[in-house]
């Protein structure tokens, strides 16, 4: 069997013309109109379904709007061997990918993993301190019941001297009776308006 043939990347420039394309269609559709152009006039000319367009010819066709698209875009095509072409406007900045360097990133990882391990260790004398901390709360809570206790007899005591004491208990309805009074007050001009209809 003889080896594939790997097809070496083809880099094209065109001028692709879109004002022919984005005057067929109402101004509100235009700026997609002319992305649709450009991906139809590269699938044409380099052969090919799969076309992606890059960031840069993407932001140029849609700068002023998709009522105003460029008449014309200049393009930097590439297709690589497996039948992808990428389109980016010519003297548009090439993403640059840094390699990262194996050797460090292995090194600082392991050093990483045993403090980390640490911190997990640590985590749980917090917990354990927390936890005492709670269960002295807990503890003093059960010792203050008592004082509780007292209040209860204090509220008693106060009932008592109020069945003793009759005078006390009429004040307290007369607290009671004085937001009465002013919606009696709230109720008043009502009744005076009532009179003056029987009158005529």
């Amino acid at each position: 069997m003889a080896k594939k043939e790997i097809q070496p990347t083809v880099k094209r420039v065109y001028n692709v013309p879109l004002r022919k394309e984005w005057l067929k269609v109402p101004r509100y559709k235009r700026s997609k109109k002319a992305v649709k152009a450009l991906k139809e006039f590269l699938m044409k000319h380099m052969k090919t379904d799969n076309v992606k367009l890059g960031r840069y010819v993407n932001e140029l066709v849609w700068k002023h709007g998709i009522r105003n698209p460029p008449h014309h875009v200049k393009v930097e095509v590439e297709k690589n061997a497996e039948g992808m072409a990428f389109a980016e406007l010519i003297g548009a900045p090439k993403p640059v990918v840094p390699e990262p360097k194996k050797g460090k990133k292995v090194e600082e990882k392991k050093d990483a993993k045993p403090e980390a391990k640490k911190a997990k260790r640590e985590e749980p004398d917090e917990k354990e301190s927390l936890e005492a901390q709670i269960e002295e709360e807990v503890k003093k809570d059960e010792q203050k019941p008592e004082p509780a206790k007292k209040a209860a007899p204090k509220k008693k005591a106060a009932a008592k001297k109020e069945e003793e004491n009759p005078e006390e208990q009429k004040k307290a309805p007369a607290k009671k009776a004085a937001p009465e009074k002013k919606e009696e007050k709230r109720e008043v001009p009502a009744e005076k308006e009532e009179p003056a209809e029987d009158k005529e």
